[in-house]
């Protein structure tokens, strides 16, 4: 059966809210928010690390938590989410993340003068009894950093 219009554009908005709410949670540090934004058996590959992915909510807490310290700010544009069906969607989105570190005078981070990482996101989204939750989420770089 297909879906109505304005069922397919509620799933896409609640699919690009999804992801920009990751991003948001990611750079506020809030690893069990960003882990509990996948599914139970959702799997997680770093833009740095596509080929080594993570599998299930409380790996991907752990990863999380074992990460260093920094300061990030992602910026998430040219969001695309095709509607599959009332349960599944998928998307892909363009990231930009720009990293620093603590600044030794308590003042706004210092930003890495490397520049910003460029990269990709394509996502499996699933609807879930907690809504909308990444089945899968794979990063990878469109540059070399």
């Amino acid at each position: 059966m297909a879906l109505d219009e304005i069922t397919r554009r509620a799933i896409e908005w609640d699919c690009t809210r999804l992801i920009n709410q990751y991003t948001l949670l990611n750079d506020a540090a809030d690893w069990e928010a960003v882990a509990a934004l996948y599914a139970e058996d959702g799997q997680m590959a770093r833009p740095s690390a596509p080929d080594k992915p993570v599998i299930g909510r409380d790996a991907i807490l752990a990863a999380f938590l074992a990460r260093p310290a920094r300061a990030a700010r992602h910026v998430v544009s040219n969001v695309v989410v095709d509607v599959i069906s009332e349960t599944e969607a998928t998307a892909k989105s363009i990231i930009l993340l720009y990293q620093g570190s603590a600044n030794p005078d308590g003042g706004l981070p210092i930003r890495d003068p490397s520049g910003p990482l460029i990269g990709t996101y394509t996502d499996r989204l699933c609807k879930t009894a907690e809504g909308w939750r990444f089945a899968e989420r794979i990063g990878g770089l469109d540059f070399a950093p």
